[in-house]
């Protein structure tokens, strides 16, 4: 980055953009030409730097001074404090959720202490636009490895002694997938020899941004570990299939394309060897099941993305009929770093079976919301509150999903289950692509799975009935429950479909579908049993099992609850206690979230 006394590392991932990190680039900009420090100071825009819920982010370097949520207006007195008079501004710094004193480093701060980049090596370092930056550190410098010092079959065998695992859900092991598909015939035709692999960009669960950050953040990690995985493989094209909803990525993804070209990194006869290969750019519609390979395949070759049946595996008929390779966006920028730095110190991350790290997205009720890269077998005690920061506001810990609309509720008394593929497996979740969604006691489980379940019905392809008429009487039967015309032995009917759907369904998204509802059956059952026989909501969300009331000891009168309700079913007069009219309220809340004395009572 130059000999620059001070280089201002601003964050400008989807998350810090959408909160106008690049107008606190350009006040950056301004006050430092303002101060004649154009010298002295270089701006740098880089992607995601991880800690999404306080962007804007800006992080100084070389003194690792971490500021977040800054404004345009924070800028003039920034930079006259720190980098005129040498005074960081405290204020402007990360502060913990307890109130205690800012942490000025960013590497003191407890959201990244317990994290190792691997995927996400570059995140928050280099301009993710220029690619001789990532050339600067080290990059492609595991493509020249594999080009020029190994066979494909070498480069096979270094990424099965890794142990490392495909990352977009089912686990199975990369190298052992990569040497199927260099196994196969071709599948026959005028290019007997022909074959393909693809990046599946296109991760479609709620609240999840992992392979977006990465691609926003370090696009050439995902080529180069692409042109390793072709010239191990033998294909001469492939295609990444993104989400057209990533605008950002997109652009960032296709800017590297071309940088590449322009280096010789992509097309023929590759950094002088007789390897030659190219990347296109397919954009997806955004449909769930296209999370599912072969239903990817189908969208690439522009049919209707539904799962066919297995076998034949892509590995022997893939796209066009020919031998296929996918793997998704964090499986592909692990490559690089274990064609460079070996085998063994992969394998030295993580447990027996889970080797190396996973990304995920930590969201929901916790108080550091953002993108996280741990060692596999940490456990999820410590994912949510060494890292995470814990609940908001003091609330108990009710559950975490992982994995998805097709993952698993896990409960309290199975915080301390290590992170990897076996222990999620047990605990009746999955892995999936890295969703790591909190729950606290407000939470209602019936409803986390009606919700879950709703979405994996709407978008079910309809291929086969287990998932299609399954999943929709599973939703029935919650709408039900939810709304307060639950029956005995519904749960058990739930169960019963559940385990239906997950023996029968045709790919692997509609065999874990019932996932949500089977492990809150499990650990939650007597929010259940509360819905059906009490008719009611122990968390307070279902709207027709609650009543809102005002408790007549705390309210104040000061009307704000009546100003605000849209129906005006609060009646009283000022300095008076309230009452709420039943017979009108139509449970909206607003009441209740507008309350500044905790007088508005759910029951």
């Amino acid at each position: 980055m130059g000999n620059f006394r001070f280089n201002l590392l601003v964050c400008a991932g989807t998350g810090c953009v959408s909160n106008n990190s690049l107008k606190v680039k350009t006040a950056l900009e301004k006050e430092i030409e303002k101060h004649n420090l154009q010298e002295e100071i270089q701006v740098v825009t880089t992607g995601c730097n991880g800690f999404c819920a306080n962007g804007p982010i800006v992080v100084v370097k070389p003194d690792d001074i971490f500021y977040q949520l800054l404004t345009e207006e924070d800028i003039p007195h920034l930079v006259e404090e720190h980098f005129l008079k040498g005074r960081p501004v405290e204020k402007l710094m990360y502060t913990p959720a307890k109130g205690e004193a800012p942490i000025p480093k960013m590497s003191d701060i407890p959201f990244f202490g317990k994290q190792r980049l691997i995927a996400l090596a570059n995140r928050g370092l280099i301009d993710p636009e220029n690619i001789e930056e990532y050339i600067a550190l080290g990059g492609y410098k595991a493509l020249a490895k594999a080009l020029t010092e190994m066979t494909p079959e070498q480069v096979i065998e270094e990424i099965k002694a890794s142990g490392l695992r495909g990352r977009g859900g089912a686990g199975f092991p990369t190298g052992k997938k990569w040497e199927f598909c260099r196994n196969a015939s071709g599948g026959g035709g005028t290019s007997p020899s022909l074959k393909y692999i693809i990046c599946n960009a296109d991760e479609g669960d709620p609240g999840a941004f992992m392979d977006r950050s990465i691609v926003e953040s370090d696009p050439h990690a995902l080529l180069e570990g692409m042109l390793i995985g072709a010239y191990a493989i033998g294909a001469d094209h492939g295609f990444i299939y993104i989400r057209a909803e990533y605008p950002l990525a997109l652009e960032r993804l296709n800017q590297a394309l071309e940088q590449a070209r322009d280096y010789g990194l992509l097309g023929q006869d590759i950094l002088g060897t007789d390897f030659s290969f190219d990347i296109s750019v397919s954009k997806g519609a955004g449909a769930f099941v296209c999370g599912e390979e072969t239903s990817l395949i189908g969208s690439l070759e522009g049919k209707l993305p539904e799962p066919r049946v297995r076998p034949p595996y892509p590995a022997q008929s893939g796209y066009m009929g020919k031998p296929t390779n996918i793997n998704n966006v964090e499986t592909w920028a692990n490559v690089p770093h274990i064609i460079k730095r070996g085998a063994d110190w992969f394998s030295s991350i993580g447990t027996e079976t889970s080797k190396g790290t996973k990304v995920f997205s930590l969201v929901g009720k916790v108080n550091n919301t953002g993108l996280v890269e741990v060692p596999m077998g940490i456990s999820m005690r410590e994912i949510v509150f060494d890292i995470g920061g814990g609940i908001p506001d003091g609330k108990k810990f009710k559950a975490v999903q992982t994995g998805g609309p097709s993952g698993g509720c896990i409960p309290e008394s199975l915080l301390d289950t290590p992170v990897d593929y076996e222990s999620l497996t047990q605990a009746g979740s999955i892995m999936g692509s890295g969703g790591m969604i909190v729950m606290d006691e407000n939470n209602c489980m019936v409803e986390v799975a009606r919700y879950f379940v709703s979405f994996t019905q709407q978008e079910s392809c309809g291929k086969c009935s287990p998932c299609r008429e399954g999943t929709w009487h599973m939703m029935n039967i919650l709408d039900d429950i939810t709304q307060g015309k639950g029956q005995e032995g519904d749960i058990e009917l739930l169960e019963k479909i559940g385990r239906n759907i997950k023996e029968t369904a045709l790919c692997g998204l509609g065999n874990t579908a019932p996932n949500p509802v089977l492990t809150t059956i499990r650990y939650f059952r007597d929010e259940y049993e509360a819905h059906i026989r009490d008719k009611r909501c122990p968390a307070g969300v279902c709207k027709s099992l609650i009543t809102y009331s005002i408790d007549p000891e705390k309210c104040t009168g000061c009307t704000v609850c009546a100003r605000n309700c849209p129906v005006d079913c609060i009646s009283g007069e000022r300095k008076q206690t309230h009452v709420i009219d039943q017979e009108k309220c139509i449970k909206c809340g607003m009441c209740y979230s507008v309350c500044n004395f905790d007088a508005v009572r759910i029951e």
